[in-house]
C-alpha cells in the first residue's frame, strides 16, 4: 500500500498583537485540516503574535500570553492533524524566533531560527538569539520534517543540516514582505535548497499589511529538481492540502493547482489597496478623508481608498484658493463622481484672510514667499484634520516618492495625515498606474470599473497652485529626469558621478542630492505607506537629520 502524507498550508492574514484572534485563525483552518484528513497543518511565521511585531516582541508579558495560547491550541487541537506555528520564546533571558510543533496534546518540538535578517526592514539580531541549527522532527506517518524558518532557507547551512539529520520534507515557514519583483528571487532561493538537497520543498508565507509592509503570500511546492508542483495566489488568504507519496526516491507532492501571478504594475497597485484596506481594520477605521485637489496624486490616492473600502466609506474634499483653476475644480469632481465617493468644498479663502490679517504686523514690508504659499497648504492641512477628528474618518495623505523624495511637500500642511498610500511610488509610476486602472478591474477592487481617473487630470501639467500659473517643472526638474536620478541616488545609493555617467547634468542632480537631504526631518514626521521598493523612506533607508556629508565626486 502506498504511504502519503497529506499537509495543510494555511497562509493566513494574522494581526499583531491580536493573539486572540490569531489563534482563532488557528482553530479554524485546523477544523478545516482535520475535516479534509490532513495529517499536519502549518502556519506562518510568527503567526501567534503577528509579524513584525518589532520591540512589542521584547516584552516578556507579551511572550507569556503568546505562549499561553499555543499550549492551549495544542491541548483543544490534541484529537487532530499536529500543528506547526510560529510565535516568541522566552528560555531564561534569551528571546527565540522560534516554529512550535503541536501534537498529542503538548508541544511535541520546539525549533529555533539560526540566521536572523538584520537589514532592510528586518531589525532581528537586536530581538532575538541566534539558536543552534535543530534537526528534523516526526510529525505522523514516520514522515521526517525539517522546518527552516523563513531566513534560515535563503542560505544552504541549516536546509542542509536537516537534511543530514534526516529531513525528508522541508516545511519552510515564512514572514516574507513584498517588495517589487520579489518572487523570482525567493524561488531562486528556494530552488537552489530543492536542488541542493534532493528532497521536497513547502514554502509558506503570510499575507496581509503591517504598518508600511505588505505579506503577499504567493505559497508554493517544490519538487526533485525545483518543479513546482502548487501555487497559492499573491495577496489571498487561503488554504491548500497537499499530499505527498512516497516513492522509491522519496516523498513527493502531487500536482495541485497553480495560481497566476500578476505582473509588477498590478501587484503594486494591490499592495497600495490591500496595505490600506487591513491598516484601517487593524486601526479600527472604517471611514477615509482626503484633499481632492484635481491633480493625479489624490485622483489615485481616492481611487485606491474606494477599491479598497468602497465609495460609500470614502470622502473627497476640494478645499479651492483663488489660485485654484476652474480645470482643477471640474477635474475633482469629475473624479469623485466616477468614482461614486461624496463630494464637499470647503474654500480657504476666508481662513487664508485671517491668517494674513494677524501675521500683518509681524510680516509688513516684507515680500510675500515660500511662507505665504505653505500658509494656504497648512491652512488645508488644519481644516482637513478637523474633519477627520468630527467625523471619525482618518485622513490619506497624497504625496508621491518623487515629492517625499525631494521635500515638495508641506511639513503639517499636504503631509498631514494618517496614511499614505502612493508613499513609495515615483511620479512617473503614478501616471503608469493610473493609466493602467482605468484599463483594468479585478474582482478584488470594490471601486467601478472603466475610466476612473479622468484623462484631464493625467495628461495636464502638475501643479500644486499655490501661486498664479505655478507649475511643478518651475522648481523641479521634467518628472522623468527626476524620477531617474531619484531611483540611482535613492534606490540604487549611487554616487553622483555615476548619475552623471549615466547621462544626467551634475548640476541638477547635486540640486536634487541637497533637497534629498535637507528633506529628512520632514520625511521623520510623514505618515506611513505601503512598501513596494528595496529602498523605501523608513525601515529600509535610516539616515541622520542633521547631516553636512555631500557626495564630492
Amino acid at each position: 500500500m502506498t504511504k502519503t502524507y497529506r499537509l495543510t498550508m494555511a497562509q493566513l492574514n494574522p494581526t499583531v498583537g491580536d493573539i486572540v484572534g490569531n489563534a482563532t485563525q488557528v482553530r479554524a483552518a485546523w477544523a478545516e485540516a482535520k475535516a479534509a484528513s490532513a495529517d499536519m497543518v502549518a502556519l506562518p511565521e510568527m503567526f501567534i503574535t503577528g509579524y513584525q511585531a518589532q520591540d512589542l516582541i521584547r516584552r516578556p508579558a507579551f511572550g507569556a500570553e503568546a505562549m499561553l495560547h499555543i499550549r492551549t491550541l495544542a491541548l483543544d487541537c490534541a484529537d487532530g492533524p499536529a500543528i506547526g506555528i510560529g510565535g516568541p520564546l522566552w528560555e531564561e533571558d534569551r528571546l527565540y524566533n522560534a516554529y512550535f510543533i503541536l501534537k498529542g496534546g503538548k508541544i511535541a518540538a520546539t525549533m529555533r531560527k539560526h540566521f536572523l535578517p538584520n537589514f532592510n526592514v528586518f531589525d532581528e539580531v537586536r530581538l532575538f538569539k541566534s539558536a543552534d541549527i535543530a534537526g528534523p522532527v516526526s510529525v505522523g506517518n514516520d514522515v521526517r520534517i525539517g522546518c527552516p524558518i523563513c531566513e534560515d532557507a535563503w542560505y544552504p547551512d541549516v536546509c542542509e543540516a536537516m537534511v543530514e539529520s534526516g529531513a525528508e520534507i522541508l516545511v519552510i515557514p515564512n514572514g516574507s514582505p513584498y517588495f517589487r519583483d520579489k518572487f523570482p528571487i525567493r524561488m531562486n532561493k528556494m530552488v537552489a535548497r530543492v536542488v541542493e538537497n534532493d528532497v521536497p520543498l513547502v514554502y509558506l508565507n503570510m499575507v496581509g499589511g503591517q504598518d508600511d509592509q505588505m505579506f503577499d503570500g504567493g505559497s508554493f511546492v517544490l519538487n526533485r529538481g525545483g518543479h513546482l508542483a502548487l501555487q497559492m495566489p499573491v495577496f489571498e488568504t487561503g488554504l491548500a492540502h497537499v499530499d505527498f507519496t512516497l516513492t522509491k526516491q522519496g516523498w513527493e507532492a502531487q500536482p495541485g493547482d497553480k495560481a497566476t501571478l500578476p505582473d509588477s504594475l498590478e501587484q503594486d497597485y494591490r499592495v497600495m489597496v490591500e496595505a490600506l484596506r487591513d491598516y484601517l481594520r487593524k486601526t479600527g477605521f472604517g471611514k477615509v478623508l482626503l484633499g481632492l485637489s484635481g491633480g493625479i496624486d489624490s485622483a489615485i490616492v481616492a481611487t485606491i481608498a474606494t477599491d479598497a473600502i468602497g465609495a460609500e466609506n470614502v470622502r473627497c474634499v476640494m478645499l479651492p484658493s483663488e489660485y485654484t483653476s476652474q480645470g482643477s475644480l471640474d477635474d475633482a469632481a469629475a473624479a469623485a463622481d466616477a468614482l461614486g465617493c461624496r463630494y464637499d468644498t470647503v474654500p480657504i479663502s476666508g481662513p487664508r484672510d485671517a491668517v494674513t490679517a494677524s501675521l500683518a504686523p509681524l510680516f509688513e514690508g516684507l515680500p510675500a514667499d515660500l511662507t505665504e504659499e505653505n500658509i494656504q497648504s497648512r491652512l488645508r492641512g488644519l481644516l482637513l484634520m478637523a474633519q477627520s477628528n468630527k467625523f471619525g474618518e482618518m485622513l490619506l495623505t497624497t504625496g508621491n516618492k518623487s515629492e517625499v523624495a525631494v521635500g515638495y511637500a508641506t511639513i503639517y500642511g499636504d503631509m498631514a495625515g494618517g496614511y499614505n498610500p502612493i508613499k513609495d511610488m515615483y511620479k512617473t509610476r503614478v501616471f503608469a498606474t493610473c493609466r493602467w486602472r482605468n484599463a483594468n478591474h479585478r474582482p478584488w477592487m470594490k471601486g467601478p470599473a472603466g475610466k476612473v481617473i479622468p484623462t484631464a487630470i493625467i495628461d495636464k501639467p502638475p501643479s500644486a497652485e499655490l501661486r498664479p500659473d505655478q507649475k511643478d517643472e518651475d522648481s523641479l526638474p521634467p518628472y522623468d529626469i527626476l524620477d531617474g536620478i531619484l531611483k540611482m541616488l535613492v534606490d540604487d545609493e549611487l554616487s553622483v558621478a555615476e548619475c552623471v555617467a549615466a547621462g544626467y547634468d551634475r548640476d541638477i542632480v547635486k540640486k536634487v542630492e541637497h533637497l534629498i537631504y535637507i528633506s529628512e526631518y520632514k520625511r521623520f514626521q510623514s505618515a506611513p505607506g505601503p512598501r513596494l521598493s528595496q529602498r523605501a523612506f523608513w525601515l529600509d533607508r535610516r539616515y541622520p537629520i542633521a547631516n553636512r556629508w555631500r557626495d564630492s565626486t
